[in-house]
Order: structure tokens, then sequence, then C-alpha cells
């Protein structure tokens, strides 16, 4: 709901209120953003300025006590006297960098913000201001500040238009997505961040006196440091206090920076990053930013993930994906990598099939000459001498078994090596003059060039149209260096550029042509996890790192901003190939299960009790899908650094694991607490079965068998190639108001004796409990 009183603005959705005015110099002034008000009183709410300060520039001699650097703003501009960090940085008509925009008007109008260009936007039923600024001296300069309002989803979205009608054109250096001035508070900020198999990891610090910046330079949004980030109070936790959380609708290079302030305020913007952008922006053009989204939550960030995730679910996915469940899939790469035929991918999808996953991914290698990463990259044709009647054939057979069939592609990159470089060598962005650099032996094609989008347009779309195909894997395994392009006059142009070319093949391939085909997303992993791409694509392989340990720090932070229905996760071999860590197959399964689940495995290498375990997980996974990928989530402290709980609620139902961070002898006891649990209501906590091979008790077996055994001899191995031990078996009756304080565990293994109760979990160990509501006897009189 948008109410307009005067020159005050109050934008509420279901729980938060976002105030701000126009003040006596015609600057959008920030008043309030918090917990929804019933009634508010803005000359009470806004911050105090009755005097100006030493060394601060009063803005008119007209307007007493009145200096923009004391202010709460909305947008800032430069040059009048607001010394805090800029969000915009525009050459102007006058040769000058001083902007003063003040305002014009507005419009509130139905719907969310739409406006011709690739760039995408937040969807759905919800109000939007257009708040239109004019430049104070140049006043056919102006600039229009949206909010879209998502009451339900208790989001606020922010972006910008910059318009010119005057002769001599703009040259934009930097513009901000949007601003927002807080009053002064503690507060700690929050970032996800990492490395190739090491992304989306949390980081805390607090905010001290200068400007933090969380920014992105590769030419996506990065695994370094993803665009969300979060600002909590220092008192807040989990489950209580303020929490601001923050995204952006965008895939290139981001920027975005808190700053506190001298005088104890803090300002935070977000956009499109500065770096080597210089964008020309001529009379009668637009330049619109990408959309950012704001949420408040008073619960923490618990709370604040769950508006995220509502927000996402209902706002960003692709309406056909809302809520609909994402297929079991199996990805033949870490059992192959690129040595396959034809014969050996129809018996892994048999084998696939009879344990009950949905669905077959053929990853990289299937096309021209590739053997290895060193060619074939551009050359979208099967390698028929693999695979015999070309993917048409072999999709058909896949379809057959009564699987669907997927397809891994990577269309933005090409290998110097390949039968498309030697056709279009100046389609692969190098600089004229200089030697182009590689990553992983392969060069980035130049989308900002109309041929190049069109030729990978149709190159997919040939495949796709001409084999049955449910699902696409768009990889992307390289940042972007050696940025030019022929194309464009204006190079600071060119990150930008790339990323709407990016979106206008996006669009024309999975909008238009193949609407029905599910499309995940890829970037060596996390590289391009953001809100852009999943506009187009409902799910994100997460992280190359299938390593399970390090998935439940890689898929926390990822979950902190973005919903479980996008992440994808799968069951790999162990030792991991990326760590060479060992974790049980439980453990593998209890990490993978919190998003869309998933596996790369040689079935041959795996023992006929392995395989029965997975039959047994994909069966309880189906049964509980709509839970694990759609249910409300929490990750839950139970011991810091020690014990971790990833939880969804669902229909009657919740899921939680424990999983041990670390281990010592003699663990201290474990308690469950789950927060979402109803006071009034009864629930039976039973873990969900896994198993314990016989070898995992070491040497101690010669010591309780009545004959002498080797743990690695071959009776031991025989017997765990096909039996194991049910671990830890736990089944309690417990009020919800209980199970929210914490439910006391069984006992994990401490060295001195065995029972069926005993969690026998070590390093790596983990447990899955599935909690169920009890239902009523109870009838109500009528």
């Amino acid at each position: 709901m948008i109410e307009i009183q005067g020159k005050v603005f109050a934008l509420h959705t279901n729980n938060t209120t976002y105030l701000f005015r126009i003040s006596e110099g015609g600057h959008p002034e920030h008043i309030y953003y918090g917990a929804r008000l019933s009634t508010y009183d803005a000359d009470a709410l806004a911050l105090k300025n009755e005097i100006t300060l030493g060394s601060t520039v009063e803005y008119s001699p007209d307007i007493p006590n009145y200096s923009l650097d004391t202010r709460l703003l909305e947008y800032s501009g430069i040059g009048k006297g607001d010394y805090r960090h800029a969000p915009l940085e525009i050459l102007m008509p006058d040769g000058t960098f001083v902007a003063d925009f003040v305002y014009l008007s507005h419009e509130v109008a139905d719907g969310a913000f739409v406006a011709d260009t690739e760039l995408p936007f937040a969807r759905g039923e919800a109000k939007t201001l257009l708040l239109t600024l004019k430049e104070k001296k140049h006043e056919r300069i102006t600039l229009t500040l949206h909010y879209t309002v998502f009451e339900d989803a208790d989001v606020i979205t922010r972006g910008a238009t910059l318009h010119t009608d005057e002769d001599n054109p703009l040259y934009i250096r930097k513009l901000m997505s949007f601003m927002l001035d807080l009053p002064t508070g503690e507060f700690e900020m929050t970032t996800i961040d990492g490395s190739w198999a090491k992304e989306a990891h949390l980081h805390t610090r607090p905010l001290t006196r200068g400007i933090f910046i969380n920014d992105s330079t590769v030419g996506a949004s990065s695994n370094l440091h993803n665009s969300a980030f979060l600002l909590k109070a220092k008192n807040a936790g989990e489950e209580y206090g303020d929490v601001y959380g923050f995204n952006l609708i965008y895939s290139g290079n981001h920027y975005s920076a808190v700053e506190l302030s001298h005088h104890g305020t803090i300002r935070v913007m977000s956009g499109i990053s500065p770096h080597c952008f210089l964008w020309k922006l001529s009379c009668g053009e637009d330049f619109i930013t990408p959309e950012a989204v704001m949420t408040y939550s008073k619960d923490g960030t618990a709370g604040m993930t769950m508006q995220m995730h509502r927000f996402v679910n209902q706002n960003i996915i692709r309406e056909e994906y809302q809520n609909t469940e994402r297929p079991i899939v199996l990805n033949n790469w870490e059992a192959t990598f690129f040595h396959f035929n034809r014969r050996k991918i129809l018996a892994l999808a048999k084998r696939a099939k009879s344990l009950g996953i949905e669905m077959f991914v053929l990853d990289d290698g299937w096309f021209g000459n590739r053997n290895s990463d060193t060619a074939g990259l551009g050359d979208w044709v099967a390698n028929t001498k693999k695979l015999p009647g070309g993917i048409t054939a072999l999709a058909e057979k896949i379809e057959k078994m009564g699987m669907k069939f997927g397809l891994w592609f990577e269309p933005e990159c090409v290998n110097p090596d390949s039968d498309l470089y030697r056709a279009h060598p100046d389609w692969a962005i190098a600089v004229p003059g200089r030697e182009a650099s590689l990553g992983r032996n392969q060069m980035t094609l130049d989308l900002t060039r109309p041929e190049v989008r069109d030729y990978i347009v149709d190159a997919v779309d040939h495949v796709l149209s001409t084999a049955k195909i449910s699902y696409v894997k768009w990889d992307y395994n390289r940042h972007i260096s050696d940025m030019y392009s022929p194309s464009l006059p204006q190079q600071g142009e060119f990150f930008h550029r790339y990323i709407l070319g990016l979106y206008e093949v996006l669009r024309r391939i999975f909008l238009e042509k193949h609407p029905d085909i599910l499309f995940e997303s890829c970037s060596s992993g996390g590289n391009r996890f953001d809100l852009g791409m999943l506009a187009f694509s409902p799910q994100i392989w997460t992280s190359d790192d299938t390593d399970a340990r390090e998935r439940i720090d890689i898929q926390r932070g990822i979950a902190t901003f973005y919903p479980l229905s996008t992440i994808s996760a799968h069951v790999s071999m162990t030792p991991n190939m990326q760590t060479l860590r060992n974790a049980p197959l439980s453990t593998r399964f209890n990490v993978a299960c919190f998003g869309v689940l998933g596996y790369e495995l040689d079935f041959d290498e795996l023992t006929p009790d392995e395989r029965r375990q997975i039959k047994e997980q994909i069966a309880f996974y189906k049964a509980h899908r709509k839970t694990f990928q759609y249910g409300t989530y929490r990750a839950v402290t139970l011991r810091e650094g020690e014990r971790l709980s990833f939880q969804v609620k669902g229909e009657g139902e919740h899921m939680a694991s424990v999983f041990n961070l670390s281990y010592s002898a003699i663990p201290e006891r474990d308690i469950l607490r789950v927060p979402d649990a109803e006071a009034q209501t009864s629930y039976t906590v039973k873990n969900v079965k896994q198993y314990l091979r016989i070898g995992n008790f070491g040497s101690l077996i010669k010591h309780i068998t009545p004959i002498r055994l080797r743990a690695d001899g071959f009776i031991v191995r025989t017997v765990d190639r096909h039996f194991s031990m049910v671990d830890g078996e736990e089944e309690y009756t417990i009020q919800g108001e209980n199970l929210c304080h914490g439910l006391p565990l069984a006992m994990q293994y401490s060295g001195t004796g065995y029972l069926p109760t005993l969690r026998i979990l070590g390093d790596n160990g983990s447990t899955l409990y599935h909690i169920q509501k009890i239902k009523s006897e109870r009838t109500s009189d009528k």
C-alpha cells in the first residue's frame, strides 16, 4: 500500500513501513524504515537538524540551517554539500560533475515496475511509486526513482531511470539503483564470499567508521562476493532483532557500499559496479538501473531469510515454475568426465532409473572434438563417434526408459581449437595487439554483438528442437578478461552490454522458443548465483564442490538469501573429488536434500548395500519433496562451531538435520531446538533411517567376534558390500512448546560401549529427523 499525504510518502507492506518526505530544499528526505506503523508523525520521526555544524556547507542562503551532509536522504547528488559516499557520478553538459536533483512530480501505478530493456524485474501483484526529480540547473535532465511495494513478501524494490533531453550527451560513471540513509545505530554487516569450490561463506563484521564495499569486477555477479548482504542490529540473533536484507536483480559486475558516516548515520547503496564503467547518454535516451531489493524483519536473520525466500519464489521465479517440484537428476560428470560412449551412458541411465532417479543429464563432452577441455567448445554438433545417432537417438532411448533427458551447454565461450573459432576468431573477446588470456583453455564470446547472439540462439535452438530435451544445464566456466568489442565506440559500456546481450539470448531461447524446458544456470558452480539469472533459470548449480562438509557452509550462505527450490545439490562419490574427504552416504544425502536433490555417482563403484540405501533416500525425498523444496527454511545454531541444524517446515511436518561440524572424544550432549514448532501441538520426532558400515568399527571388531577378523580383511569387506547396521534409532513424542525450547537427543558414541539408540556419527556425521504433527482425535462442537 502506498499513502501520500502532502509531501509525505508512506510505503506499507504487511509488516513494514517505509517513510520519506520532500524537504524544504526539494530533496527526498528519508524518515523511517522498520516495523509497520499504524499511525505516524513525519515531523516527530524525522532526524532533527536544528543547527548547522562546523565544517558543514549550507545548501542555500535562502534555507537557514539546511545542510545535505546531516540529512537522511533517499538519493544524493554531488557538489552541494553532502560529502558522504555518493550514489552517482555523472559528467554533466557543463563539463562539471555537480549534480543536484530536486522534486518534480510523482505518480502511483498498479503493478510492478516494467521498462523497455532486457533487464529482468520482479513481477507479481504490487504498487509502484515513480518519483521524478529534475536537475536544478539542467532541467531537461530527470532522475526517476522507482519504489515497488510487494506487500505479501514484505519487500520493497528500488531502481532509477536517468533521462536527458540536453543537446550535449551525459557520461555516466556511476549510477546506483538505490540509496538508503539510516539513523545512528550499532550494526553488523554480513556478506557471502568465497571463491571457486568455496562459494558463499558467511562473513560478519561490525560497522565501523568508514566505507565497506562489497563488489564484483569479474564480469558476473561472482563467486568472490555475492550481491546479497544484510545489516543486523548488534544485539540481533537468528530469531530476534532488527535485520535489513538487500540484493540486486542483476548478473554482472555489482557494487554495494555501506558507510558509517562522521555523524554516525548509515548510508547503504547498491547497483552496477563503477569498475571500468562509462556510459554515454545522448539526447532522448534513458539509462535504467537494475532493480534492487530491500526487506526488513524484527525477527532476526531467520525472519529476513523467510521474507527473501517468499519474494524470490513468488516474484522472481517464472510463473510456470513457481511451486513446481523439481526432478531428481543423475549427472554423469563425476562418473565419466569426457570419457564415455553411448553404451556407457545408457548403462548408467538404466541403473539410475532402477533406483528411482527421474532425469538423466549428459554433461560436457558430447559435441565436436570434445575429448578434453582444450578443444571443441563452440561446435554444438553431436560427436557421433561417441554417440551414434547423436543426441536425438540418445534422448529417445532415455525417454523410453521412463526418464527425462537433460543436456549441458556452455554457449558463451569458445576454444581456440574449434571450428567456430577458426571460422570467426573475431567473435572471441580480445584486445587488438594483445595476447588474449585464457581461462579453462577458452575465450569468452562477444555477446555485445548481435551476430554472436544470433549464432548462440540458433545453435542451441537447433539442438533443443531436434531432440526430446527436458532440461538444460547452461554453464559458464571463466571470468571475463581482455574486455573489448569492436562493435562499441564506448568501451566503458562493455560489461553492462554483455549482460544485456546475455539476457536477450536467454529470453529468446527459454522464454520464447522453449519455455517448457527446465533451465539450470551454472558458472563454474556459484559464480553467477543471483536474482537476474533466477528470473530465467528456476534453479542454479550452487558449487562444483560436492563435498558434504563444504556444502554445509556453502548452502547455509546461499540459503540465507535464496530459497531451497533454487539450490541445486548433488550426492557424489567419496573420497570427494574436490577435497579427498570421506563423508558417510547418509550425510551426503542429509545435506543435499535441503535443496533440489541430484546425484553424481558411478554406480559400478558402489556396493549393493549403498545402492539400496540410495534407493531408500530417493523414495524418502520424493515423499517429502514439497517440504524440502518449498518449506519454510531456517538454519539453527545448536552449538556454535560444533552443531548446526538445517530445518524446513512443511504441511504438517518438519525436517531437521543435526550436523557435526566438528567432533571430539566424549561429545557434549546434543539438544535439538525447532523454533517453528507450534506450541500447543504434539509431535513425533523420529530419525530418518541411516546405516553404518561394520568396517567403521576398525580394530574393535576383533574384540567382539568369536574369531579374529581384520577390519580391512576379506570377510569384513564382503559383509560391508551387502549388509550394514542401522545407526541410532530414535523416536520421541513431545509437545511443540517443549520442542521450541529443545529436545535432548540420544548420546553420540563416546568410546565405552554400544546400544541400538546410540548415534555413531564421528567426523562429518549427521542425523536427519522427521517431525510430524500428531493429529488430534478431538472434534470441535458444531
